[in-house]
């Protein structure tokens, strides 16, 4: 029952959202964020947490300014998403300026496919849907599956509706060499914390739970990694932003390669999320496998615990 009435309540959001003016949707979506993050203080605590680490060196009064902007963003990205939903292709097409496409069409010659990576950062969900009206190839989307699975389709079903593919997370490996062997476009945000086995790499100062998939199926396929990002605009529309990770130099064997290359898209991330750090999801666990984390959650358990 809960689940029947999340899913009406979702598509009647995405019906009215729909048919919303763009700016007006930008403007409703920064208040849901903002409403978000005082009203109900979802993750405020992490978030917080998270921007005093990452930034040590900046004033409370800075720190508050990104979160604001972060949770804007949040607010943003779900509302463009489905605002997206109810869009012509044209219409899409208008709002993502591919700033430098060049490097990706440059990698795709190669033959062997492209891991596109990307991020939760800017509008997720628009890049799957505006940026493939730009690029003719293929596109197939590693995805996470939502818990309410009407929801989950209805996502799915907009993020297919002009060619992109989707794939879930965990047993698809075969489906994605084949699809880079086929010369397509692979896409991977690999921003969130990984599982305690994953590879740990720095990230803001910090070791990392981080998703090893790019940098192996990117060594075995022999495919290029190009990071995309959405920068939003004055007037609300993307830039989006291609950099090439470099592969050259790597040493060792195949896992230490992995972590080479892991910690060089890592790096260029982070590079990206501090010049726009108000575009990206602080309110994420991402450093909940850290040792230091883990040992200070479970400090907090067993006080909770005492009488």
């Amino acid at each position: 029952m809960t689940s029947t009435i999340e899913y009406l309540g979702f598509r009647a959001l995405a019906i009215l959202v729909s048919r919303a003016p763009y700016r007006w949707v930008g403007a409703m979506g920064s208040l849901l964020g903002l409403a978000v993050m005082h009203l109900t203080g979802y993750r405020r605590a992490v978030t917080m947490d998270n921007l005093r680490r990452a930034f040590p060196d900046k004033e409370q009064r800075e720190l508050d300014r990104i979160a604001h902007g972060a949770y804007r963003n949040y607010g943003r990205a779900i509302l463009e998403m489905l605002w997206a939903g109810g869009q012509s292709a044209d219409a899409l097409r208008a709002r993502i300026h591919p700033r430098n496409i060049g490097v990706l069409r440059e990698a795709l010659a190669g033959g062997h496919g492209t891991i596109l990576m990307s991020a939760h950062f800017g509008s997720w969900e628009f890049l799957l849907t505006g940026l493939k009206l730009h690029i003719p190839e293929p596109f197939v989307a590693i995805a996470q599956r939502q818990r309410n699975e009407r929801i989950d389709a209805m996502i799915d079903e907009r993020r297919r509706r002009f060619g992109v593919t989707t794939v879930p997370m965990g047993p698809s490996v075969r489906e994605v060499l084949r699809a880079l062997g086929d010369g397509k476009v692979i896409i991977i945000l690999g921003d969130q914390s990984g599982p305690r086995e994953s590879v740990f790499i720095p990230f803001f100062g910090r070791p990392s739970a981080t998703h090893r998939g790019a940098a192996a199926f990117a060594l075995r396929a022999q495919a290029p990694i190009v990071l995309v990002l959405l920068m939003r605009r004055e007037d609300g529309d993307y830039d989006a932003v291609f950099e090439r990770i470099p592969t050259a130099g790597l040493t060792g064997d195949r896992e230490a390669q992995i972590v080479e290359l892991t910690a060089r898209h890592t790096a260029v991330l982070e590079r990206y999320i501090r010049e726009r750090p108000d575009h990206w999801l602080w309110m994420h666990k991402r450093w909940k496998h850290t040792p230091e984390y883990e040992a200070r959650m479970n400090g907090a358990a067993v006080h909770a615990e005492l009488p």
